[in-house]
């Protein structure tokens, strides 16, 4: 955005109109304005509810960010190009991080202002990048010393609460569902039956493998494909053709049941036709690679193969995909798909016979001597044994728990982003700390200067905001937190009062905050 005045220095021509570069600017800097208003009100504790007007039904709720800004659709389309560039910065940090979309947006547009006001005075924009770009590694440095690792299920709840705006039962019971699984455990999130939440463990297996094109998705606002009770068919084989695939898909649909498809990989026109029946048809159906290379690919199909009671369709041992038989498809209770990842919920195994496979496993991580070849076995034996965690949302009404759905699906995300990177201390105090370190940066002209100090400023505003919506002065907690010299100490805007934000179990995660900065620097400065 750094370039918006010299992008569009010269007249841009339209069908039916003409706007030249400060034009184009200052309507692109209301946009941001706009969005960043309605979305900032949401930050912090005290921060207000947003009501978004749904196509039908009742208006949605919520405080989440991301929702509100992709939400939000203005009348001037200049307005809505500015808006975007906000809403990719919120994305990105959602996709990524599973929280902290609120301040992102709010240091986009306070990145996005000041950079236009310098540029406005004529300054060099490649020396203002340069500038703001060593301001983010000097605050990443200083977030590094700052964040330390979550270990206990107190923090992890602490965490899931902080991200769950505040919500300790929605805290509690993503704590213990790690507790269930262990951190690198398997969890997800689904529709209940019942007006309370309930947590369950089920039989499960988590594949490193997307489907195959977005075409397959089911769910567009998460962006995955889901299925109850599914046909699993796997095989070693590549498909092409459609021929291979019809017996299997002949099966499924006379069952009246999804089919989830594994492959070494499948194309050409078995790909084409499958996507053309499901968006005309709608054929249930989705596809993915099958995960690992070599030896290893084979041993983890057999893995998935016992999971759902499937049998591998190889030609290595004589079967073929256009004979296939009923009973050498798998079965589970739902599938998940997304861009990245498939997890098998309630496979139909046996249980001798998973215990059997885990144990051959357990030989194998005994007799070998690669510590390459010991962590692929540890890592199957953990996903053909681990089982999955299963949050099942309830509520008075649909709204409520497609509300609560989402609620629970960030606080999950953000949790991980916890365990992955560490914690540093919340409600904008990290950043108001590591923004010290910019002081006394010495910078090679007045450009570079300018860069860090609009970096500065940015990273000021989410600790004056948060007291703002509170009813306080920002630049007034802002200073007193400063002066006070220790690195945990802020204000809780909840409960009106200042602290030591880690012992009160105010946090953020590390990999949230560095993400709303790093994506934030990342569209201002473009």
């Amino acid at each position: 955005m750094l370039s918006a005045v010299s992008k569009f220095s010269r007249a841009i021509a339209h069908p039916k109109e003409l706007k030249f570069g400060s034009d184009i600017t200052k309507l692109l800097l209301e946009g941001v304005d706009k969005l960043a208003d309605a979305v900032v009100a949401t930050l912090g504790p005290k921060g207000r509810n947003v009501m978004i007007e749904q196509p039908y039904g009742a208006p949605k709720v919520t405080k989440d960010g991301v929702s509100v800004a992709k939400a939000i659709e203005f009348d001037d389309k200049w307005h809505n190009m500015g808006a975007q560039l906000v809403i990719s910065v919120a994305q990105k940090t959602n996709d990524i991080a599973g929280d902290g979309t609120t301040t992102a947006t709010l240091l986009t547009r306070e990145l996005y202002r000041e950079a236009i006001k310098a540029l406005s005075a004529g300054m060099d924009q490649n020396e203002l990048r340069k500038g703001m770009n060593i301001a983010v590694q000097t605050i990443l440095k200083e977030l590094e010393k700052l964040s330390r690792k979550v270990t206990t299920p107190a923090e992890i709840a602490q965490v899931a609460t902080i991200s769950a705006n505040g919500d300790e039962t929605i805290g509690k019971f993503i704590a213990d569902a790690f507790e269930a699984v262990g951190q690198e455990g398997v969890i997800t999130v689904q529709t209940g039956k019942t007006f309370q939440h309930e947590l369950n463990v089920v039989k499960g297996m988590k594949i490193d493998r997307g489907y195959l094109t977005p075409f397959f998705v089911t769910d567009q606002k998460n962006q995955k494909c889901e299925y109850e009770n599914p046909l699993v068919l796997i095989t070693d084989s590549k498909i092409s053709s459609f021929q291979n695939i019809a017996p299997a898909l002949e099966i499924a649909v006379s069952s009246n049941r999804p089919l989830f498809i594994i492959a070494d990989d499948v194309d050409g026109d078995a790909l084409a036709t499958l996507i053309v029946n499901k968006l005309r048809g709608g054929l249930k159906v989705v596809a993915v690679k099958a995960p690992g290379f070599g030896d290893n690919k084979k041993a983890t199909l057999q893995d998935i193969a016992i999971t759902t009671n499937a049998t591998v369709v190889s030609e290595d041992l004589g079967l073929k995909l256009d004979t296939i038989k009923a009973e050498q498809l798998g079965s589970c209770k739902k599938i998940t798909v997304s861009k990245d990842e498939a997890i098998i919920i309630g496979g139909v195994a046996k249980k001798e016979t998973v215990e059997q496979r885990a144990e051959e496993i357990r030989l194998q991580i005994k007799n070998t001597d690669s510590n390459y070849e010991k962590e692929k076995l540890t890592e199957r034996l953990a996903k053909l044994t681990g089982g999955v965690a299963v949050i099942n949302v309830g509520g008075a009404s649909e709204i409520e728990v497609s509300e609560t759905k989402d609620l629970i699906e960030d606080a999950l995300n953000a949790t991980r982003a916890a365990i992955q990177e560490g914690i540093v201390p919340g409600g904008g105090v990290a950043l108001l700390n590591c923004s010290k370190a910019l002081e006394n940066i010495k910078s090679e002209n007045l450009e570079q200067k300018t860069g860090i100090d609009i970096v500065l400023h940015a990273v000021r505003m989410p600790i004056k905001r948060i007291a703002a919506n509170a009813g306080l002065s920002g630049d007034v907690v802002c200073d007193k937190v400063l002066s006070n010299g220790t690195n945990t100490f802020g204000y809780d805007a909840r409960n009106m009062e200042y602290c030591d934000m880690v012992k009160k179990g105010i946090i953020d995660p590390t990999k949230v905050v560095r993400m709303e900065l790093i994506n934030a620097v990342s569209v201002a400065s473009s």
